[in-house]
């Protein structure tokens, strides 16, 4: 399945903005989805997954009661709503797809959109 992220840009600390996660396939409704985000000189990690139905969640601490991840299976969209934006929160965001039902595991994702650069400054 082919990803496609958008919705990141330049912000001001405090402000919110939403990232959505197209998928090229209705059958991404059967799918876990996750967003990631790499900051510069860091790892990648993971943000936030959802499961098949929508019915199951993670969050990482550093995002939980901010973020919200959702998804449309009818538009085979996930969405990351992000509010009360942070500094710290400045990295590329990339969606991802797992064949399983969710997963809270980068190596069990096997399907990743191109990245979506959001900035938040202070």
């Amino acid at each position: 399945v082919q990803l496609q992220a958008s919705g990141g840009g330049l912000v001001q600390a405090g402000d919110s903005l939403r990232l959505s996660c197209a998928a090229s396939e209705r059958t991404q409704k059967w799918f876990g989805m996750g967003w990631f985000r790499q900051a510069p000189g860091k790892d990648r990690e993971l943000v936030s997954a959802i499961g098949w139905n929508g019915g199951r969640t993670y969050y990482h601490d550093s995002v939980k009661g901010r973020f919200t991840m959702s998804r449309d299976g009818e538009k085979a969209t996930v969405y990351l709503q992000m509010n009360s934006l942070k500094p710290e929160d400045t990295a590329v965001y990339y969606c991802a797809a797992t064949r399983r039902l969710f997963s809270q595991y980068a190596n069990e994702y096997n399907s990743w959109g191109q990245g979506t650069l959001v900035t938040v400054s202070s």
